[in-house]
């Protein structure tokens, strides 16, 4: 893989400078790494922000304790397209990933994984998982066939909650209440229960002035205001102040069409630092979006992710 500029990259300093961080250390002393896999998600151990977890487009599932120590191979996985990744917030050896139509779970810190849910139609793919952060024994997935499953057993028997028949490409709870929560699904928008999932609420009605949101991108619920949200549609970067009844617009340097947002972060201790990756292009804002810096990628390839380390949010990992 030498010469391969992929992988992660990682800064210190709020995105001013980057280094890559891709080995993979071997018992014979000639490191690997993983500069030359296709990024499709990267997810941080909630009670341990060092503790991260990379999701390959083809590759499987690769982790590290200690980014300065390299990466690991998560061998009881398969080594193909690992679709989502979430960890137990009270139990970090508790890991949770999906391959296809399979849900996998690790209770020994990625030494051995079995399979929780087999979906009957190979062609349907977990694509989304999610934990309740108040009672980690709930687990919802979504599925590629618009399926929102629930089990409150950790995985032991399953149960719907709620069929969209189009891709759930996100799962996401509120850090502040766990009965808060939104589903995005392809080209539908964005929904929101506030019960569990007993009663839904189609965000789409209150987003009429912003066209194209349906299709969303990345979404954000801050840990540091109730109700605060953050999204990325394909209209552009969109606000919101009580949990998604009304939104406004955050002004970008390109026009809202041009952008091509693939992801977006938001210092979870500061809600006016917001950060975006394009194909090309890294963005920064320190004033909620007033005013915004921009620099080329320290790569040659696609930006696909970012993640903030949440105790020390000077940390940036693309």
């Amino acid at each position: 893989s030498g010469g391969k500029d992929g992988g992660v990259h990682v800064s210190n300093n709020k995105g001013k400078n980057w280094q890559q961080n891709n080995l993979i250390p071997t018992i014979q002393g000639k490191a690997k790494s993983i500069a030359g896999i296709a990024v499709h998600d990267l997810v941080a151990d909630p009670s341990d922000p060092n503790a991260l977890y990379l999701a390959s487009k083809g590759a499987g599932m690769f982790y590290t304790f200690d980014l300065s120590q390299g990466w690991n191979k998560a061998k009881g996985l398969p080594n193909s397209k690992i679709n989502a990744v979430a960890v137990d917030p009270q139990s970090k050896c508790t890991i949770y990933a999906s391959a296809g139509n399979k849900l996998f779970q690790s209770t020994d810190c990625n030494r051995s994984w079995e399979t929780v849910y087999h979906d009957n139609d190979s062609q349907v793919g977990i694509s989304s998982i999610a934990i309740d952060h108040y009672d980690p024994s709930q687990v919802y997935i979504g599925t590629s066939r618009g399926d929102l499953l629930k089990s409150s057993d950790r995985g032991d028997s399953w149960s719907p909650v709620k069929r969209w028949n189009k891709n759930i490409t996100g799962i996401h709870i509120s850090p502040h209440d766990s009965r808060v929560i939104f589903t995005t699904v392809k080209n539908k928008g964005t929904f929101r229960t506030k019960d569990r999932g007993e009663s839904w609420t189609d965000l789409q009605d209150k987003m009429k002035d912003f066209s194209n949101s349906n299709k969303v991108r990345d979404l954000d619920i801050h840990e540091s205001e109730e109700g605060l949200m953050f999204m990325v549609t394909n209209y552009g970067l969109l606000r919101s102040g009580d949990y998604g009844d009304s939104w406004s617009k955050i002004e970008l340097l390109t026009p809202d069409k041009k952008a091509t947002i693939n992801a977006m972060a938001v210092n979870p201790k500061n809600p006016d630092e917001i950060y975006y990756v394009t194909e090309t292009t890294f963005y920064r804002s320190l004033d909620g979006g007033d005013s915004w810096s921009s620099q080329a990628l320290p790569t040659g390839r696609h930006g696909a992710d970012l993640l903030i380390n949440s105790k020390k949010p000077n940390i940036i990992y693309l």
